[in-house]
């Protein structure tokens, strides 16, 4: 594999697992130093899964706590360098009928998934000025932001945010040459899809488990759920010098389940 990002310093968060995890070991095959963080102890284990690919660090970070988030890129920079890429893909997703949804569950989705990318954009996009590096900040959104699902008007609420947001940036940093884009993950093959289809399947009916997601995946045009690979690789293209005039963008990857 091309190492197009040897001597890069990359951060992913939610890299514990699922597409986080697929991101950060795309980097790491490309020769680039990884942060991985995540808000729980597993991140540790799945850096001992990584080093045998390169320089990985492991933090465990709550992306809804500033002072937290300002140490992990500090700790980046004595132990790796400077942040040259930062991809923010902590998130969560809950389901629940409106009569149902609480208030702190509103609450906290819209705060690690969109307040969460913006206090990390913004630290790592100071940081990147700062050190005058034409960095990258990466941020996950989802299908949802293209159109909100049902049972879920707080996950497409957050998601429609991460796309406002990055536009916003990609404005405000661009002169800089530090470029802001995001990615709409349709449907993933990680345990994130595996809650969604036993959630929304209980609440949209009788459905066995897999019985829905294998309905919805019928519904693709390419016939298949994607993987944590399919989005590092379009997640690798945006942090590489072949994007270095692409910003303010929200890309699907996703099949063709969205085409807009």
């Amino acid at each position: 594999m091309e190492k197009r990002f040897t001597d890069k310093v990359v951060v992913v968060t939610g890299a514990s697992r699922g597409i986080g995890e697929a991101i950060a070991r795309r980097f790491l095959q490309e020769g680039a130093s990884v942060c991985i963080s995540a808000n729980e102890a597993r991140v540790h284990d799945t850096a001992k899964q990584l080093s045998s690919l390169g320089k990985v660090l492991s933090l465990e970070v709550d992306v809804t706590n500033r002072s937290q988030i300002e140490d992990m890129y500090d700790r980046v920079a004595k132990e790796l360098g400077e942040v040259d890429i930062s991809v923010q893909n902590a998130g969560i997703s809950l389901v629940s009928k409106l009569e149902d949804l609480k208030e702190e569950d509103w609450d906290r989705v819209l705060s690690i998934n969109t307040k969460g990318v913006f206090l990390c954009c913004q630290a790592a996009g100071l940081r990147m000025r700062r050190n005058k590096k034409k960095g990258r900040l990466i941020n996950t959104a989802s299908a949802q932001a293209r159109h909100g699902f049902i049972y879920s008007p707080h996950y497409a609420a957050s998601k429609f945010g991460v796309m406002g947001l990055t536009q916003s940036l990609a404005k405000e940093l661009a002169p800089a040459g530090i470029t802001v884009n995001a990615f709409c993950p349709g449907i993933i093959d990680t345990e994130m899809w595996g809650y969604c289809d036993a959630a929304w399947g209980g609440l949209l009916g009788e459905y066995k488990k897999g019985e829905l997601m294998a309905e919805w995946v019928a519904n693709i045009p390419m016939a298949r759920p994607g993987t944590g690979a399919d989005v590092a690789n379009l997640v690798a293209f945006l942090a590489s010098d072949d994007a270095a005039y692409i910003t303010g963008q929200t890309v699907n990857v996703c099949g063709g389940m969205e085409m807009n």
